[in-house]
């Protein structure tokens, strides 16, 4: 499959917004069987402007197919190699074709001295766990009440192996 990446800029956060919104409302239907939900922000363009362009130590890449983007990613790359990915979509249209797969399998080649990632995901989205567990290797780590979300979160935590 051929996919590449370019940084998100701010003339992005339309385009994304609807790709986000419209995976993230598929697993709240799929999950929840609510027509919308997510994190606050992510229909608006409210979530980029929170988590991705404030922060240095944000890194946000749209994913692109055939030239066409089809989703995104933000991670944080901390001092220290604990990083966290903030946020993975890919358009629902597109998934099950292992986008996702390979957008991950290139987040972490590139950021090669990651001690461990980080992630939290709702409680109910079984798609998000299986993606998380079964195909990337992490591992659940812990669950967390969120007041202003139904369900709690899910904690994981993928150590990264050196190779010597």
């Amino acid at each position: 499959m051929s996919l590449r990446y370019e940084g998100i800029t701010e003339e992005d956060i339309g385009l994304l917004t609807e790709i986000m919104t419209r995976a993230f409302d598929e697993d709240t239907r799929e999950g929840l069987g609510e027509d919308k939900g997510g994190p606050e922000g992510y229909d608006d363009g409210g979530f980029f402007q929170k988590w991705l362009f404030p922060y240095s130590e944000s890194r946000g890449y749209k994913v692109f197919k055939d030239d066409q983007v089809v989703g995104a990613y933000i991670v944080w790359i901390l001092p220290g190699g604990d990083n966290n990915l903030g946020t993975l979509f890919i358009d629902p249209e597109l998934q099950d074709q292992g986008i996702g797969s390979d957008t991950w399998e290139h987040i972490e080649a590139s950021y090669p001295d990651t001690k461990s990632w980080n992630l939290g995901t709702p409680s109910w989205s079984k798609k998000n766990q299986y993606f998380y567990e079964k195909k990337c290797g992490f591992v659940r780590i812990g669950e967390e009440e969120v007041e202003e979300l139904p369900g709690s979160i899910f904690l994981y935590q993928k150590i990264m192996r050196k190779s010597s």
